[in-house]
């Protein structure tokens, strides 16, 4: 389980930094082949570099991450929900909607992988499988490419049915976490991961700091002066 959770996470790393990287990639390009007519040179040669698919890639690995991401909050407890009417109720009663939402999003999500099985299947992937089998085609179609990069849909989709799948997957393991030990997984927002929890430092009292400077506590007086006060009350 731990492999499959680095992986998930391996995954998601890469895609959101290979995305940022690409459209930065075709920022700077677009950017300097319009600003380099002066240098011809320099411009010709930017304009042989072709970057016409980075924006239909980079929209591609943002679905795979999302798809991914969310079973990763699933995971994680990462997901908003709100829980104000729930938290009320007494525990029995909390537990059992608890329970009702978990195989509600199970439900859904793997509703939503076995249609999205089918429609990759339909979609190229029969097709692909037969060939990769070596069995004739018949009336199976190949299926549709994207425009730029030319790519197998089916390919591109099957982002539905593997993360809505994992998903599922992941509401099942966090549904029989919760019946064996009755909490939910949760995740601080303040956290930030691999900085080292400091104790903030104590205010100073500026009550107490005993100058004109400050507005003083005269109900509750500083040390000195209360040791002061209590020699001043002793009887002489």
């Amino acid at each position: 389980m731990k492999f499959l959770d680095h992986l998930e996470e391996w995954l998601i790393t890469f895609l959101m930094a290979g995305a940022t990287l690409i459209i930065f990639a075709a920022v700077v390009h677009r950017y300097a082949a319009s600003n380099t007519a002066s240098i011809p040179v320099i411009q010709d040669w930017l304009l042989t570099l072709n970057f016409t698919w980075a924006q239909e890639l980079t929209i591609i690995m943002f679905v795979w991450m999302a798809k991914f991401g969310a079973a990763y909050g699933v995971r994680t407890g990462i997901h908003v929900g709100v829980d104000v009417l729930i938290n009320r109720l007494d525990e029995k009663m909390r537990a059992k909607f608890i329970i009702f939402g978990l195989l509600a999003g199970a439900l859904f999500t793997g509703v939503v992988a076995g249609l999205g099985a089918y429609f990759v299947w339909e979609n190229g992937a029969h097709h692909a499988f037969l060939g990769l089998m070596g069995m004739p085609y018949g009336d199976v179609p190949e299926g549709p490419t994207t425009p730029d990069l030319e790519w197998q849909t089916w390919m591109v989709y099957s982002a539905i049915p593997f993360g809505s799948g994992l998903m599922c997957f992941r509401f099942l393991q966090v549904l029989v976490s919760f019946i064996k030990t009755g909490e939910l997984p949760h995740h601080d927002h303040g956290h930030v991961e691999g900085l080292d929890e400091e104790k903030p430092p104590v205010d100073i009292n500026v009550y107490a700091m005993g100058d004109n400077l400050h507005p003083a506590d005269l109900e509750h007086p500083v040390d000195g002066e209360r040791h002061h006060q209590k020699k001043d009350d002793q009887p002489k």
